[in-house]
């Protein structure tokens, strides 16, 4: 039986000097589900998110892993619990794909000892899982971007945690790989429960792609619940100042923002 991690925000206040970003936020992830955080430019996203995975330590309140404030844990603990992948990661020059995914064997390793077999499966099971088998042996630089993201994805696999959290995992990538990393994350929430909290631009991506959507506006939680509770009419014009028609998808069932520009007003 999977056991999940649990990982929340409890009055969260974050800032970058005397800029304060998110105040008094409170946020519950839900355990082995996936979570869209989405909003307008400068909300806060991804510094939530960096605050989530301890990179950004709140000026008060607090981030709870498992009962405990995170930033009282110890790195490699946490770590083996929780990734992260940035946006636009970068890869040292020349690192072959083999080597960059098993760097998500280091929270479980001692210094200087030998790779075990787990080592070994661990990083095999994530080239497999997420299709770049084939690519062990490239280099990470010469990956078109739906390769390179995959493979920034399974070295997150490769650390073995329950939960995931993803920058905006399909910028700079064409819609068909960023169905393909959707897809992907998918399945990685059906086969072996990953927690899934991810930054999402694309409101219909992340509504037909999510379990549960959080819409931030200026720094606090607007709205949270399914994509049928939280995208609607009013909330699309409050939280991105847009004027919209809420439609079903066709493929999904899941609703679809269908913006009106100035040009379209009947």
């Amino acid at each position: 039986m999977t056991v999940h991690h649990q990982l929340s925000a409890e009055k969260v206040r974050l800032a970058y000097g005397d800029r304060v970003i998110v105040e008094g936020l409170d946020l519950e992830v839900a355990p082995g589900q996936i979570t869209s955080i989405v909003g307008a430019n400068g909300c806060g996203k991804s510094t939530l998110l960096r605050a989530l995975a301890r990179l950004l330590s709140p000026s008060s309140g607090q981030v709870v892993l498992d009962g405990h404030d995170i930033s009282a844990r110890r790195s490699r603990e946490v770590a083996r619990m929780l990734g992260l992948l940035p946006q636009s990661p970068v890869a040292p020059e020349g690192i072959t794909v083999s080597d960059l995914v098993g760097r998500g064997r280091h929270p479980h390793q001692k210094v200087l000892a030998p790779w075990n077999s787990h080592d070994y499966e661990a990083v095999a099971d994530a080239l497999d899982a997420t299709g770049t088998a084939d690519l062990a042996d490239r280099p990470v630089d010469e990956l078109s971007g739906g390769q390179r993201q995959r493979v920034w994805i399974a070295m997150a696999l490769a650390q073995e945690t329950d939960i995931l959290l993803l920058d905006e995992p399909t910028t700079f990538l064409d819609l068909a790989h960023q169905v393909e990393v959707l897809d992907l994350l998918t399945d990685l929430r059906e086969r072996r429960g990953t927690t899934i909290v991810m930054v999402l631009h694309d409101l219909n991506l992340a509504a037909r792609y999510a379990d549960r959507l959080v819409a931030m506006r200026s720094g606090s939680i607007h709205a949270t619940g399914t994509p049928d509770e939280v995208m609607t009419v009013e909330l699309v014009d409050e939280v991105f100042g847009l004027k919209s028609q809420i439609l079903q998808d066709p493929v999904s069932g899941k609703p679809a923002v269908m913006p009106i520009g100035r040009h379209h007003v009947r």
